[in-house]
């Protein structure tokens, strides 16, 4: 009866748990959809000229707007993070995940990841075609750039590619702690690729935060979309994260 009680109690965790971080996402979806809106609307209006202006000029050494602030390297290491949201690195990041869910039979993850990522490049093309903004000429560009401004497709892509591979990762984890972990490193190489793309000029700091907030609205929901799906069967079921703090708890004997 004790065990048969203690597997209920169990059951009833995990359900609370499923139910908070479906609100959590739903918060995030709504936050991101409504931020993206306001954002949108003073950008068309113009009401972030100055802002963006004044935010690109922190950037660069004063006197010389041909140069970012900094040592010669920093310029170096913006190009470097840049390309972790180039189109090259995140297909064949992509790719690469993706293959190896194939091989390993998961099916599921691997049309979720490509589906997300997939989605999200469409969208982003999507969304420059239709804002059309220019790209600042304010500064030189220390990268080459050949589509609209807003959003950012590189600040996009890599909130899309790298949370959504960070969910996949986590999602086999059992402790908390590695999961954060996880999570922690998917959010930081994303903010990184915004800000290499303002310190190199090619974006405006607004362009960079619609970017952001699309990416994250897009992968959140593809993540609701693969929870529901692995309800059904056709996602492969997340690891319990009970039995990992259970198992942590217990120690060696």
């Amino acid at each position: 009866m004790s065990r048969l009680s203690r597997k209920t109690r169990h059951a009833r965790s995990i359900l609370r748990s499923v139910e908070i971080r479906s609100l959590i996402t739903l918060a995030l979806i709504v936050g991101a959809g409504w931020a993206f809106a306001e954002l949108a609307d003073e950008v068309i209006e113009g009401s972030t000229r100055n802002l963006d202006r004044d935010l690109l000029l922190l950037l660069r050494t004063e006197g010389d707007l041909s140069d970012p602030i900094g040592p010669a390297m920093l310029e170096e290491m913006g190009r470097d993070l840049t390309a972790l949201g180039g189109v090259i690195v995140l297909t064949l990041a992509t790719l690469f995940a993706g293959g190896f869910f194939l091989m390993q039979r998961q099916y599921g993850s691997m049309v979720y990841l490509w589906a997300t990522v997939g989605g999200g490049i469409l969208i982003s093309g999507v969304a420059k075609e239709f804002f059309s903004r220019p790209r600042p000429e304010l500064v030189p560009h220390g990268s080459y750039v050949h589509t609209a401004s807003f959003p950012s497709g590189h600040s996009m892509m890599a909130a899309v590619a790298y949370l959504t591979l960070g969910v996949l990762i986590a999602r086999v984890l059992k402790r908390r702690h590695l999961k954060v972990y996880v999570m922690g490193i998917a959010i930081l190489v994303t903010m990184l690729v915004g800000i290499s793309r303002v310190f190199l000029g090619v974006h405006w700091p607004t362009d960079v935060l619609a970017g952001w907030l699309v990416g994250l609205g897009w992968a959140m929901i593809c993540m609701m979309g693969a929870r529901a799906l692995s309800r059904r069967g056709h996602v492969e079921p997340e690891a319990d994260e009970g039995e990992g703090e259970a198992a942590e708890t217990a120690g060696p004997r």
